[in-house]
């Protein structure tokens, strides 16, 4: 299953090149505003404050409205400008959970746990150790949160509980995403964050997720069935008739097929 995932994934990638490239440039543009802008309003910090706070929650609905859009690719679709504009109005009040997500992330990384592990005692690090390891939990299940969003729920708490779900039902493959999330952004740093960027990030979750999801469309079906092994290969077969396969040449010169 995590092979033909990661070849669909290159797939759409490829295929829809220009439009996650599109994504990725109006996330840098975005970024922009926070952080370039502010520091002109110096004489001015209450309006400097206010365009940082707007500019941090603009980007964080920009990748929600971004996420949602990229469903539609790994569905073997596409969308255009008029449809990521729509799913900015049905993205914000995501964007903005993100981004208190975000906060709280920070607060406990650079706050929280160093307090505790300042007190020098045996119970502070006991702490700080409970808090690091809840966060690495909330990040390696939230790494999910708009996938479920565009997919199985728009309920925050319904959400949130999947997610949690999902992690504790496929732990490795939830670590197994998070690394290849991190390398892929390692990578973009060399390509300008163009590609494959937050956008390929968003895709490749909104991808596995989607195909996750066949296993429990089986295990539905065939209630009284073992949990494992789980025929991906017989669960695969219309994705990969979809898919395809295609050769170099197809890649580097598609008008000649």
């Amino acid at each position: 299953m995590i092979g033909f995932l990661l070849k669909k994934t290159f797939f759409d990638l490829w295929d829809n090149l220009f439009r996650v490239a599109l994504l990725n440039l109006g996330f840098l543009a975005s970024v922009a505003i926070p952080l370039f802008i502010p520091p002109l309003l110096q004489s001015l910090p209450v309006l400097g404050m206010l365009v940082l706070a707007v500019g941090i929650l603009w980007c964080f609905v920009y990748l929600a409205a971004s996420g949602l859009s990229l469903k539609s690719i790994s569905d073997y679709g596409s969308f255009g400008f008029g449809d990521f504009l729509m799913q900015v109005k049905q993205a914000w009040p995501m964007g903005i959970v993100m981004a208190g997500f975000a906060v709280l992330g920070g607060i406990l990384f650079r706050v929280v746990i160093p307090f505790y592990l300042g007190l020098g005692s045996v119970i502070g690090l006991l702490l700080a150790v409970i808090l690091f390891w809840t966060a690495v939990l909330g990040i390696l299940s939230l790494q999910f949160f708009l996938p479920i969003r565009a997919r199985l729920d728009t309920k925050l708490s319904k959400i949130i509980k999947k997610c949690l779900l999902i992690f504790f039902d496929n732990p490795l493959f939830c670590i197994f995403s998070f690394v290849y999330c991190l390398l892929s952004l390692v990578l973009s740093v060399f390509l300008g964050f163009l590609f494959p960027g937050p956008a390929g990030v968003f895709l490749y979750l909104d991808e596995a997720l989607r195909l996750r999801l066949l296993k429990y469309d089986w295990l539905e079906v065939n209630a009284d069935a073992k949990r494992r092994p789980i025929p991906w290969d017989v669960l695969l077969i219309d994705e990969r008739e979809k898919t395809g396969s295609r050769s170099l040449r197809s890649f580097i010169f598609p008008w000649k097929d």
